[in-house]
């Protein structure tokens, strides 16, 4: 028994591959959509690739890879709908009917999955945050060295576009050496006290870079001897944080990618619906012509489905096509396939007898 079984006229079959032809070509913006939030993401990515460990560009170049498929797809789909409204037109295109819908379907399964990978994403790019924004901190200090002068202009930005200080606060950054050796007076007593107080021999103090800073604060910025009450007049440091940024750039930058991610996957799953209504109308279309051309006479009504039988029926035939296009590569373990049979044998060794 077909499933979901149609009913269509002549007029309604030339309407169907008329609006067909139309949604094909929304088919295609929807293809150059994907291309474009996938280069999208790509460049937002890029932008603060010195403070990610790895390279999270697989979603990215999911979408531009689906978007440049959508636009090949439901081009060929729109001119295969607008021949189907002629019958003669549509022989040309009956054997390439069923590829293209298996085509479009696994399309439109790589649309859902590129969905499902944007909300799928953060825990990965978590870490990778976790660990370049630690390295970006180590490296801060090099401004001589080539391959990491840039970081501190890239975290000092980061951190005032962003409003954010460290990694998860400002307190990272009592942990790290931010400060290069040749800006310090290795003949004050105090610096040397503090590099041999290190068992790493490193210069930690309780302080952060300028970028820290928090611009709405009525209060100069205090970011030296952040913790040392005393150093500072009025002051304690402990109900004084707002004088710092205080939340960390790793879960400022997540939130921002979250956020870029969740309304591209949002546009991602709109379009996968309307690609899936796409296909289920090209195969009531391909099934009803198939039927017309059997019956001969192309002003008969035709039906059209989705399954020419049940779900359990066409599970089981599709599993028996399995199975036995296995069944085609499996050697014969028989061991006396080589060997000559009986009769072979008797029928050459058999005398004949001679006429006289």
């Amino acid at each position: 028994m077909a499933v979901l079984k149609v009913t269509f006229t002549k007029t309604t079959r030339g309407k169907l591959a008329l609006v067909l032809w139309v949604l094909n070509w929304i088919s295609v913006l929807t293809g150059i959509i994907l291309f474009s939030l996938g280069l999208f993401l790509k460049v937002e990515i890029q932008k603060r690739k010195e403070l990610m460990s790895a390279d999270v560009h697989s979603v990215p170049d999911m979408l531009i890879a689906t978007g440049l498929v959508a636009c090949v797809i439901n081009f060929l789909g729109g001119k295969i709908c607008y021949d189907c409204v002629d019958t003669t037109k549509f022989l040309r295109w009956k054997l390439l009917m069923l590829p293209y819908i298996v085509c479009t379907f696994l399309f439109t399964f790589c649309i859902l999955v590129g969905a499902l990978m944007c909300y799928s994403m953060r825990n990965e790019l978590e870490e990778s945050l976790f660990l370049g924004l630690r390295n970006a901190m180590l490296y801060y200090k090099d401004t001589g060295t080539p391959g990491r002068c840039y970081l501190k202009r890239t975290v000092d930005l980061l951190q005032i576009q962003f409003q954010c200080c460290g990694n998860a606060g400002f307190r990272d950054w009592f942990h790290v050496q931010w400060i290069n050796n040749r800006w310090l007076d290795m003949t004050h007593s105090e610096v040397t006290d503090r590099l041999r107080s290190n068992v790493e021999g490193k210069y930690l103090m309780d302080g952060v870079p300028f970028s820290c800073c928090n611009t709405f604060s009525p209060r100069p910025c205090i970011q030296t001897q952040v913790t040392n009450n005393s150093a500072h007049y009025n002051y304690d440091w402990k109900t004084e944080e707002r004088n710092l940024w205080t939340r960390g750039c790793r879960q400022v930058l997540l939130d921002h990618y979250t956020n870029i991610m969740q309304s591209i996957g949002f546009i991602v799953l709109i379009i996968w619906l309307f690609e899936l209504w796409v296909l289920t109308g090209v195969r009531y279309l391909q099934t009803a012509m198939e039927n017309l051309l059997r019956q001969g006479d192309p002003d008969l009504e035709s039906d059209g489905w989705l399954l020419e039988n049940s779900i359990a029926q066409t599970a089981r035939s599709n599993f028996k096509i399995i199975k036995n296009l296995g069944k085609c590569y499996q050697v014969d373990d028989d061991p006396n396939i080589d060997v000559p049979s009986t009769a072979q044998q008797d029928v050459s060794t058999c005398q004949i007898p001679v006429a006289r």
